[in-house]
């Protein structure tokens, strides 16, 4: 399924306002902010960040294919959008995920760094926001899509809060982490709920929870083996950066994302190549690769990896070339 109406661009502000805004509920956003976050501000915030994201998008996930509500009809609406025209609307899990970083991030800073309540907490709506506009405007979600979507979110933010302290603890100090990290983001793939039709959404969570399951092994062996740290030393909310604090800010995040993206290049054409022998299709199958025994290995492996790379990898290749 496409776009079903041609449309001509008349405000071009609003335009590319809510096409960027709606990136900011995807994987560019994911795959740049939570490890900026770790690598250059707080690695407790990210952690809480990335516990509460993947718990709410796999539940957001799982609703939509549960639910089966059709997303706005194209007549009357303009879809600007062609990819996620396939999944089912409600809830938006933009506007999950939207509403779920931006208050988790505020509220796991408040406590911690010296900046205006009341400026937080209006660039943590301002962010969700634009976020559940820009779906508006693309077409791809009703109002109450929307409104439940940034409702649901905000019930299991209040809900994982009081217990986010004691799910970080155990996740850093218990030796069946790593398996309880790997095994049950594995279970809910392989049983994730069947369609009638292929939709993106088991993918999708299959990316999201293996990159939650990669960085959360990342995060043990951190705490196990290398000196634990809470917090970056070299970024600090609230006070003037100088000149050569953003230098290595940057060459952090530049050096992190390269290392990222070839990581999931690598990973996933070697785990494409092995599927591929053993399921005798070509790489470029799109279909094949839709296939239930290919797609969750191929995505989980490869986002795993990339989850573990930006928690462990760029983290020593910093040290290693004197950036931290």
């Amino acid at each position: 399924q496409g776009c079903t109406q041609k449309y001509i661009v008349k405000n071009y502000f609003y335009y590319y306002l809510f096409k960027f805004s709606a990136a900011l509920g995807e994987e560019i956003f994911y795959i740049t902010f939570l490890p900026f976050t770790y690598w250059n501000i707080d690695h407790s915030v990210s952690r809480r960040m990335i516990i509460v994201w993947s718990i709410v998008m796999y539940i957001g996930q799982v609703s939509k294919d549960i639910l089966k509500w059709p997303r706005p009809l194209s007549p009357p609406v303009v879809k600007l959008e062609m990819r996620t025209n396939a999944e089912y609307g409600m809830p938006s899990t933009h506007a999950m995920a939207a509403t779920a970083i931006s208050f988790s991030f505020f509220t796991a800073t408040m406590n911690q760094y010296k900046y205006p309540f009341e400026l937080g907490l209006v660039a943590a709506f301002v962010f969700s926001t634009l976020v559940c506009l820009s779906r508006l405007y693309t077409g791809m979600h009703t109002v109450l899509d929307v409104i439940g979507g940034a409702l649901i979110s905000a019930a299991l933010l209040t809900l994982l809060y009081p217990v986010w302290d004691t799910i970080d603890h155990l996740l850093l100090t218990s030796p069946f982490c790593p398996l309880f990290s790997i095994v049950v983001p594995l279970v809910l793939c392989y049983n994730y709920p069947k369609l009638d039709y292929y939709s993106p959404t088991r993918g999708d969570t299959t990316t999201i929870l293996g990159a939650a399951a990669g960085a959360t092994v990342g995060f043990w062996l951190n705490n196990q083996y290398a000196a634990p740290a809470s917090t970056s030393k070299s970024f600090q909310p609230g006070f003037p950066l100088v000149t050569s604090t953003m230098v290595f800010v940057l060459a952090r995040f530049f050096v992190g994302i390269l290392v990222v993206l070839l990581t999931r290049w690598v990973m996933k054409s070697v785990v494409l190549g092995v599927l591929g022998y053993r399921y005798k299709f070509p790489i470029r199958d799109l279909e094949a690769r839709r296939r239930l025994e290919v797609e969750v290995p191929y995505k989980f492996v490869t986002y795993s990896s990339v989850g573990f790379t930006a928690t462990v990898i760029v983290p020593l290749l910093h040290e290693l070339l004197g950036l931290m």
